[in-house]
Protein backbone atom coordinates (compact mmCIF):
# COMPACT_ATOMS: atom_id res chain seq x y z
CA UNK A 1 0.00 0.00 0.00
CA UNK A 2 0.54 3.54 -0.98
CA UNK A 3 1.96 5.74 2.20
CA UNK A 4 1.92 9.62 0.90
CA UNK A 5 3.50 11.94 3.48
CA UNK A 6 3.95 15.80 2.23
CA UNK A 7 5.31 18.30 4.30
CA UNK A 8 5.30 20.64 1.34
CA UNK A 9 4.44 23.65 4.02
CA UNK A 10 7.22 23.47 5.69
CA UNK A 11 9.41 24.78 2.52
CA UNK A 12 6.71 27.51 2.95
CA UNK A 13 7.98 28.08 6.83
CA UNK A 14 11.43 28.94 5.53
CA UNK A 15 14.04 25.94 6.64
CA UNK A 16 17.27 25.38 4.95
CA UNK A 17 17.64 22.24 2.17
CA UNK A 18 20.39 21.50 3.43
CA UNK A 19 21.86 21.63 7.35
CA UNK A 20 25.99 20.72 7.58
CA UNK A 21 27.04 21.25 10.48
CA UNK A 22 29.38 24.48 10.09
CA UNK A 23 26.40 26.15 8.85
CA UNK A 24 23.27 28.19 10.85
CA UNK A 25 20.58 26.87 11.98
CA UNK A 26 17.41 27.29 9.80
CA UNK A 27 14.45 28.87 11.59
CA UNK A 28 12.75 26.64 13.79
CA UNK A 29 8.92 25.64 12.47
CA UNK A 30 5.85 26.43 14.33
CA UNK A 31 3.15 24.53 14.93
CA UNK A 32 0.69 26.84 16.80
CA UNK A 33 -2.52 26.55 16.24
CA UNK A 34 -2.00 22.85 14.63
CA UNK A 35 -4.93 20.26 14.94
CA UNK A 36 -4.55 16.94 15.15
CA UNK A 37 -7.25 14.81 13.43
CA UNK A 38 -7.97 10.49 13.52
CA UNK A 39 -9.83 9.85 10.63
CA UNK A 40 -11.30 6.83 9.52
CA UNK A 41 -11.05 7.05 5.24
CA UNK A 42 -13.33 5.04 3.01
CA UNK A 43 -10.61 4.65 0.76
CA UNK A 44 -6.97 5.15 -0.07
CA UNK A 45 -7.98 7.84 -2.85
CA UNK A 46 -9.79 10.07 0.43
CA UNK A 47 -6.22 10.03 1.96
CA UNK A 48 -4.36 11.44 -0.99
CA UNK A 49 -6.82 13.62 -1.70
CA UNK A 50 -6.29 15.71 1.57
CA UNK A 51 -2.45 16.18 0.62
CA UNK A 52 -3.89 18.42 -2.01
CA UNK A 53 -4.01 20.65 0.52
CA UNK A 54 -1.17 19.93 2.24
CA UNK A 55 -1.95 18.28 5.27
CA UNK A 56 0.31 16.84 7.14
CA UNK A 57 0.06 12.80 7.92
CA UNK A 58 1.08 11.90 11.09
CA UNK A 59 0.36 8.04 11.55
CA UNK A 60 -1.89 5.51 10.09
CA UNK A 61 -2.52 1.76 11.45
CA UNK A 62 -4.71 -0.81 10.41
CA UNK A 63 -7.78 -1.05 12.93
CA UNK A 64 -9.71 -4.63 13.63
CA UNK A 65 -12.26 -4.85 10.42
CA UNK A 66 -9.44 -3.70 8.11
CA UNK A 67 -10.42 -0.22 8.44
CA UNK A 68 -7.81 2.51 8.96
CA UNK A 69 -7.14 5.28 11.28
CA UNK A 70 -5.54 8.22 10.35
CA UNK A 71 -3.42 11.09 12.44
CA UNK A 72 -3.39 14.21 10.29
CA UNK A 73 -2.05 17.43 11.34
CA UNK A 74 -4.12 20.55 10.05
CA UNK A 75 -2.84 24.05 9.63
CA UNK A 76 -4.61 27.00 11.32
CA UNK A 77 -5.55 28.47 7.92
CA UNK A 78 -6.45 24.80 6.40
CA UNK A 79 -9.01 23.62 9.41
CA UNK A 80 -12.25 25.29 8.00
CA UNK A 81 -11.22 23.80 4.18
CA UNK A 82 -10.53 19.83 5.98
CA UNK A 83 -13.57 20.26 8.19
CA UNK A 84 -15.69 21.10 5.33
CA UNK A 85 -14.12 18.25 3.46
CA UNK A 86 -16.28 15.66 5.65
CA UNK A 87 -13.11 13.10 5.95
CA UNK A 88 -15.19 11.09 8.49
CA UNK A 89 -13.03 12.43 11.61
CA UNK A 90 -13.13 10.10 14.17
CA UNK A 91 -11.53 12.26 16.94
CA UNK A 92 -9.60 15.22 17.81
CA UNK A 93 -6.18 14.36 19.11
CA UNK A 94 -4.92 17.73 19.63
CA UNK A 95 -6.44 21.04 19.69
CA UNK A 96 -3.06 22.88 19.63
CA UNK A 97 0.18 21.08 18.36
CA UNK A 98 2.30 23.92 19.18
CA UNK A 99 1.33 23.97 22.60
CA UNK A 100 1.80 20.46 23.41
CA UNK A 101 5.23 20.47 21.53
CA UNK A 102 6.19 23.69 24.27
CA UNK A 103 5.01 21.21 27.39
CA UNK A 104 7.26 17.96 26.50
CA UNK A 105 10.05 19.83 28.36
CA UNK A 106 13.54 19.17 26.81
CA UNK A 107 16.14 19.49 30.23
CA UNK A 108 19.51 18.97 30.55
CA UNK A 109 21.22 17.45 33.64
CA UNK A 110 24.90 17.73 32.63
CA UNK A 111 24.69 20.98 34.74
CA UNK A 112 23.23 19.27 37.53
CA UNK A 113 24.14 15.99 37.96
CA UNK A 114 27.78 14.48 39.39
CA UNK A 115 30.28 13.74 37.22
CA UNK A 116 30.31 10.33 35.98
CA UNK A 117 27.32 9.35 38.21
CA UNK A 118 24.27 8.02 36.50
CA UNK A 119 21.08 10.21 36.86
CA UNK A 120 18.08 9.29 39.21
CA UNK A 121 14.64 8.73 38.59
CA UNK A 122 14.18 12.52 37.79
CA UNK A 123 16.22 11.95 34.47
CA UNK A 124 12.31 10.03 33.25
CA UNK A 125 10.45 13.57 34.29
CA UNK A 126 11.76 15.07 30.62
CA UNK A 127 13.25 14.72 27.36
CA UNK A 128 16.66 15.31 26.90
CA UNK A 129 19.17 16.74 24.16
CA UNK A 130 21.33 14.74 22.18
CA UNK A 131 24.47 15.69 23.85
CA UNK A 132 23.23 14.16 27.58
CA UNK A 133 21.80 11.00 25.74
CA UNK A 134 25.80 10.49 24.10
CA UNK A 135 26.95 11.28 27.83
CA UNK A 136 24.45 9.04 29.80
CA UNK A 137 26.48 6.06 27.52
CA UNK A 138 29.18 6.57 28.74
CA UNK A 139 28.29 7.23 32.64
CA UNK A 140 26.51 3.79 32.19
CA UNK A 141 29.78 2.10 30.36
CA UNK A 142 32.02 4.00 33.68
CA UNK A 143 29.42 2.32 35.89
CA UNK A 144 30.27 -1.12 34.20
CA UNK A 145 33.44 -1.01 32.88
CA UNK A 146 34.55 -4.84 33.01
CA UNK A 147 31.60 -5.66 31.20
CA UNK A 148 30.77 -3.03 28.66
CA UNK A 149 32.41 -0.79 26.34
CA UNK A 150 30.96 2.49 23.73
CA UNK A 151 30.73 1.37 19.87
CA UNK A 152 30.41 3.33 16.67
CA UNK A 153 28.57 1.17 13.92
CA UNK A 154 29.43 4.09 11.88
CA UNK A 155 28.76 7.68 10.44
CA UNK A 156 25.63 9.76 9.85
CA UNK A 157 25.13 12.16 6.94
CA UNK A 158 26.15 14.95 8.70
CA UNK A 159 29.52 13.29 10.67
CA UNK A 160 27.79 12.35 13.49
CA UNK A 161 28.92 8.90 14.99
CA UNK A 162 25.92 6.20 14.75
CA UNK A 163 26.83 5.37 18.49
CA UNK A 164 25.72 3.19 21.35
CA UNK A 165 27.16 0.55 24.06
CA UNK A 166 27.77 -3.31 24.11
CA UNK A 167 27.39 -5.01 27.13
CA UNK A 168 28.42 -8.85 27.97
CA UNK A 169 28.58 -11.30 30.78
CA UNK A 170 31.44 -13.53 32.59
CA UNK A 171 31.76 -15.36 29.29
CA UNK A 172 33.98 -12.19 27.94
CA UNK A 173 32.51 -9.80 25.27
CA UNK A 174 31.88 -11.21 21.22
CA UNK A 175 31.21 -14.19 22.91
CA UNK A 176 27.60 -15.58 22.58
CA UNK A 177 24.71 -14.61 19.97
CA UNK A 178 23.83 -11.21 20.01
CA UNK A 179 20.63 -9.02 21.12
CA UNK A 180 20.57 -6.04 19.26
CA UNK A 181 18.62 -3.12 19.34
CA UNK A 182 18.37 -0.29 17.72
CA UNK A 183 16.06 3.06 17.99
CA UNK A 184 15.08 6.65 16.77
CA UNK A 185 15.45 5.85 12.96
CA UNK A 186 12.68 8.09 12.23
CA UNK A 187 13.60 11.29 14.26
CA UNK A 188 10.31 12.83 15.97
CA UNK A 189 9.93 9.54 17.74
CA UNK A 190 11.71 10.46 20.41
CA UNK A 191 10.13 7.60 23.24
CA UNK A 192 11.84 5.19 21.20
CA UNK A 193 15.53 6.61 22.42
CA UNK A 194 14.45 6.50 26.06
CA UNK A 195 13.89 2.54 25.98
CA UNK A 196 17.42 1.87 26.45
CA UNK A 197 17.85 3.05 30.08
CA UNK A 198 16.06 -0.47 30.58
CA UNK A 199 19.93 -1.07 30.31
CA UNK A 200 20.36 0.29 33.87
CA UNK A 201 19.56 -2.99 35.03
CA UNK A 202 23.49 -4.44 34.39
CA UNK A 203 24.70 -1.69 37.18
CA UNK A 204 25.47 -2.73 40.34
CA UNK A 205 22.92 -1.85 42.52
CA UNK A 206 25.75 0.45 44.95
CA UNK A 207 26.04 2.98 41.82
CA UNK A 208 22.38 3.38 42.02
CA UNK A 209 21.92 3.86 45.89
CA UNK A 210 20.12 6.92 47.10
CA UNK A 211 17.24 5.74 44.33
CA UNK A 212 14.38 4.89 46.47
CA UNK A 213 11.65 4.23 43.77
CA UNK A 214 10.11 0.60 43.35
CA UNK A 215 11.49 0.69 40.04
CA UNK A 216 14.80 -0.03 41.52
CA UNK A 217 13.46 -3.13 43.34
CA UNK A 218 10.91 -4.33 40.74
CA UNK A 219 13.62 -3.68 37.32
CA UNK A 220 17.29 -2.65 38.32
CA UNK A 221 18.00 -5.47 40.13
CA UNK A 222 21.50 -5.40 39.00
CA UNK A 223 24.11 -7.92 37.46
CA UNK A 224 24.99 -10.61 39.66
CA UNK A 225 21.97 -9.99 42.06
CA UNK A 226 19.00 -11.03 40.08
CA UNK A 227 18.91 -14.62 38.66
CA UNK A 228 17.36 -13.47 35.44
CA UNK A 229 19.60 -10.70 34.52
CA UNK A 230 22.16 -12.82 35.06
CA UNK A 231 20.80 -15.47 32.87
CA UNK A 232 20.30 -13.01 29.76
CA UNK A 233 24.04 -11.21 29.88
CA UNK A 234 26.01 -14.45 30.43
CA UNK A 235 24.33 -16.29 27.61
CA UNK A 236 23.85 -12.74 25.25
CA UNK A 237 26.03 -10.26 23.86
CA UNK A 238 23.90 -7.10 23.85
CA UNK A 239 24.49 -4.40 21.35
CA UNK A 240 22.54 -1.27 21.65
CA UNK A 241 22.60 1.57 19.33
CA UNK A 242 19.54 4.21 20.79
CA UNK A 243 19.61 6.77 18.13
CA UNK A 244 20.41 5.66 14.20
CA UNK A 245 19.83 9.21 13.10
CA UNK A 246 21.83 11.50 15.46
CA UNK A 247 21.25 14.31 12.46
CA UNK A 248 17.18 13.95 12.04
CA UNK A 249 16.99 13.65 15.90
CA UNK A 250 19.11 16.83 16.21
CA UNK A 251 17.07 18.40 14.01
CA UNK A 252 13.99 17.62 15.81
CA UNK A 253 14.94 19.31 18.66
CA UNK A 254 16.72 22.80 16.91
CA UNK A 255 13.95 23.17 14.39
CA UNK A 256 11.64 20.61 13.16
CA UNK A 257 9.77 18.32 15.66
CA UNK A 258 8.09 16.85 13.00
CA UNK A 259 11.36 15.98 11.46
CA UNK A 260 11.52 11.81 10.37
CA UNK A 261 13.80 11.47 7.68
CA UNK A 262 17.42 11.45 7.92
CA UNK A 263 19.37 14.88 6.65
CA UNK A 264 20.98 13.54 3.41
CA UNK A 265 21.25 15.96 0.69
CA UNK A 266 21.04 14.69 -2.88
CA UNK A 267 22.68 16.62 -6.45
CA UNK A 268 19.76 15.74 -8.53
CA UNK A 269 16.96 17.30 -6.27
CA UNK A 270 16.28 19.81 -3.72
CA UNK A 271 14.28 17.31 -1.18
CA UNK A 272 16.28 16.83 1.94
CA UNK A 273 16.24 13.55 3.49
CA UNK A 274 15.61 9.19 3.44
CA UNK A 275 13.52 7.02 5.22
CA UNK A 276 15.97 4.67 6.72
CA UNK A 277 13.69 2.25 7.60
CA UNK A 278 12.81 2.08 3.91
CA UNK A 279 16.34 2.04 2.47
CA UNK A 280 17.76 -1.64 3.52
CA UNK A 281 18.17 -3.85 0.66
CA UNK A 282 15.39 -6.88 1.52
CA UNK A 283 11.81 -5.56 -0.26
CA UNK A 284 13.43 -2.55 -1.30
CA UNK A 285 11.47 -0.18 -3.55
CA UNK A 286 8.26 -2.08 -2.89
CA UNK A 287 4.75 -0.78 -1.67
CA UNK A 288 4.88 1.00 1.47
CA UNK A 289 7.45 2.93 0.49
CA UNK A 290 8.15 6.23 -2.57
CA UNK A 291 10.59 6.97 -5.08
CA UNK A 292 9.82 10.20 -4.53
CA UNK A 293 11.98 11.87 -2.92
CA UNK A 294 10.13 14.71 -1.12
CA UNK A 295 8.06 11.83 0.29
CA UNK A 296 8.76 10.90 4.34
CA UNK A 297 8.55 7.27 2.74
CA UNK A 298 11.49 8.02 0.31
CA UNK A 299 13.52 4.93 -0.05
CA UNK A 300 16.44 6.64 -1.74
CA UNK A 301 18.08 5.61 -5.16
CA UNK A 302 19.12 2.63 -4.33
CA UNK A 303 19.20 -0.28 -1.44
CA UNK A 304 21.46 1.25 1.42
CA UNK A 305 22.52 4.49 -0.24
CA UNK A 306 22.08 6.30 3.26
CA UNK A 307 25.15 5.96 5.09
CA UNK A 308 23.00 4.94 8.26
CA UNK A 309 21.23 2.33 6.48
CA UNK A 310 24.49 1.04 5.32
CA UNK A 311 26.30 1.27 8.56
CA UNK A 312 23.63 -0.37 10.14
CA UNK A 313 23.41 -3.38 7.34
CA UNK A 314 27.65 -3.81 7.94
CA UNK A 315 26.95 -3.88 11.66
CA UNK A 316 24.17 -6.57 11.06
CA UNK A 317 25.95 -9.12 9.11
CA UNK A 318 29.25 -8.48 11.39
CA UNK A 319 26.78 -9.72 14.25
CA UNK A 320 25.32 -12.49 11.89
CA UNK A 321 29.33 -13.69 11.28
CA UNK A 322 30.10 -13.23 14.64
CA UNK A 323 27.88 -15.57 16.72
CA UNK A 324 24.47 -14.90 15.05
CA UNK A 325 21.41 -12.75 16.06
CA UNK A 326 18.95 -14.28 18.54
CA UNK A 327 16.84 -11.30 18.95
CA UNK A 328 16.77 -7.78 16.97
CA UNK A 329 14.17 -4.66 17.82
CA UNK A 330 13.66 -1.70 15.99
CA UNK A 331 11.95 0.38 18.59
CA UNK A 332 9.28 2.76 16.99
CA UNK A 333 6.74 4.92 18.11
CA UNK A 334 3.37 5.13 17.59
CA UNK A 335 1.06 2.24 17.49
CA UNK A 336 1.92 0.22 20.54
CA UNK A 337 2.61 -2.83 18.07
CA UNK A 338 5.18 -6.01 17.97
CA UNK A 339 5.52 -6.44 14.11
CA UNK A 340 6.97 -9.64 13.14
CA UNK A 341 8.31 -9.82 9.52
CA UNK A 342 7.73 -9.32 6.69
CA UNK A 343 6.71 -6.23 6.05
CA UNK A 344 7.64 -5.72 2.74
CA UNK A 345 5.01 -8.77 1.67
CA UNK A 346 1.06 -9.63 3.25
CA UNK A 347 1.41 -12.83 1.94
CA UNK A 348 4.83 -14.93 2.75
CA UNK A 349 5.83 -15.55 6.49
CA UNK A 350 9.68 -16.85 7.72
CA UNK A 351 10.14 -20.33 8.08
CA UNK A 352 9.44 -19.75 11.94
CA UNK A 353 6.36 -17.57 11.90
CA UNK A 354 4.76 -19.64 14.31
CA UNK A 355 7.46 -19.63 17.13
CA UNK A 356 7.55 -15.81 16.82
CA UNK A 357 3.40 -15.07 16.87
CA UNK A 358 3.59 -17.21 20.33
CA UNK A 359 6.54 -15.49 21.75
CA UNK A 360 5.04 -11.82 20.91
CA UNK A 361 1.71 -13.14 22.69
CA UNK A 362 3.28 -13.70 25.24
CA UNK A 363 5.16 -10.34 25.45
CA UNK A 364 1.95 -8.70 24.55
CA UNK A 365 0.62 -10.55 28.00
CA UNK A 366 3.12 -9.47 29.73
CA UNK A 367 3.21 -5.71 28.54
CA UNK A 368 -0.46 -5.38 29.83
CA UNK A 369 0.10 -6.37 33.41
CA UNK A 370 1.05 -3.03 34.66
CA UNK A 371 -0.89 -0.72 33.10
CA UNK A 372 -3.27 -2.45 31.54
CA UNK A 373 -1.96 -1.33 27.98
CA UNK A 374 -2.68 -2.85 24.82
CA UNK A 375 -0.20 -3.75 22.13
CA UNK A 376 -1.09 -6.20 19.26
CA UNK A 377 1.17 -8.29 17.40
CA UNK A 378 1.78 -10.11 14.37
CA UNK A 379 3.38 -9.74 10.39
CA UNK A 380 3.68 -6.52 9.98
CA UNK A 381 2.11 -5.91 6.96
CA UNK A 382 -1.25 -7.07 8.49
CA UNK A 383 -1.60 -5.53 11.45
CA UNK A 384 0.20 -1.79 10.83
CA UNK A 385 0.65 -1.82 7.12
CA UNK A 386 2.87 -2.33 4.16
CA UNK A 387 6.61 -0.81 4.51
CA UNK A 388 8.93 -2.49 2.26
CA UNK A 389 12.94 -2.16 2.74
CA UNK A 390 12.77 -1.97 6.43
CA UNK A 391 14.94 -2.94 9.02
CA UNK A 392 13.50 -6.09 10.59
CA UNK A 393 13.04 -7.53 6.89
CA UNK A 394 16.54 -7.38 6.61
CA UNK A 395 17.47 -8.37 9.82
CA UNK A 396 15.83 -11.47 9.45
CA UNK A 397 16.14 -12.70 6.22
CA UNK A 398 20.49 -11.67 5.47
CA UNK A 399 21.19 -11.54 9.18
CA UNK A 400 19.45 -14.86 9.99
CA UNK A 401 17.82 -13.28 13.19
CA UNK A 402 15.53 -16.00 15.15
CA UNK A 403 13.76 -13.25 15.76
CA UNK A 404 13.54 -9.87 13.78
CA UNK A 405 11.23 -7.41 15.11
CA UNK A 406 9.68 -4.21 14.97
CA UNK A 407 8.13 -2.35 18.22
CA UNK A 408 6.00 0.48 18.27
CA UNK A 409 5.78 2.12 21.55
CA UNK A 410 3.19 4.47 23.60
CA UNK A 411 0.92 5.63 22.51
CA UNK A 412 -2.29 6.19 20.36
CA UNK A 413 -4.16 8.98 22.32
CA UNK A 414 -0.76 11.19 22.13
CA UNK A 415 1.26 10.14 19.14
CA UNK A 416 4.41 11.51 18.95
CA UNK A 417 3.66 14.20 21.55
CA UNK A 418 3.68 11.68 24.56
CA UNK A 419 3.81 13.74 28.06
CA UNK A 420 6.92 13.23 30.08
CA UNK A 421 4.76 11.44 32.60
CA UNK A 422 4.54 8.33 30.45
CA UNK A 423 8.31 7.69 29.91
CA UNK A 424 8.61 5.91 32.58
CA UNK A 425 5.17 3.88 32.63
CA UNK A 426 6.13 3.26 28.84
CA UNK A 427 9.89 1.63 30.34
CA UNK A 428 7.96 -0.30 32.82
CA UNK A 429 5.82 -2.10 30.92
CA UNK A 430 8.36 -2.61 28.01
CA UNK A 431 10.24 -4.44 30.85
CA UNK A 432 7.59 -6.68 31.73
CA UNK A 433 7.53 -7.72 28.36
CA UNK A 434 11.39 -8.26 27.88
CA UNK A 435 11.23 -9.91 31.31
CA UNK A 436 8.80 -12.50 29.50
CA UNK A 437 11.11 -12.61 26.68
CA UNK A 438 14.45 -13.53 28.00
CA UNK A 439 12.47 -16.25 30.66
CA UNK A 440 11.78 -18.27 27.19
CA UNK A 441 15.30 -17.72 25.62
Amino acid sequence: MKLVHRLTLLAVAGFALTSPLDKPAPAKVSYDGYKVYRVSPSSDDDIDKAFDTAFIELHRRREEGGTWAVDIAVAPDDIAAFEAARYNVVSILSHDLGADFAAETVVSVSKTKKEGALPGLEWFDAYHPYADHVKYWADLHAAFPDNSELIVAGTSFEGRPVQGIHLWGRSGKDSKPAIFFNGNVHAREWITSMVRYILVLYVPLDVLRGVVEYILYQIVTGYGSDELVQKVLDNYDFYVLPVVNPDGFVYTQTTNRLWRKNRQTRSNTAAVGTDINRNWAVGWGGDGSSPNPSSETFSGFAPHDTPETAALAAFTQKLRDLHGIKLYVDWHSYAQTILLSYGYTCTDFPPNYDEQYDLAEGIAKAIAKPYNTTFEYGSGCLVLYQSSGNGRDYVTDVGKAQFGWGIELRDTQYGFVLPPEQILPSGIEIWEGLKYAWSRF
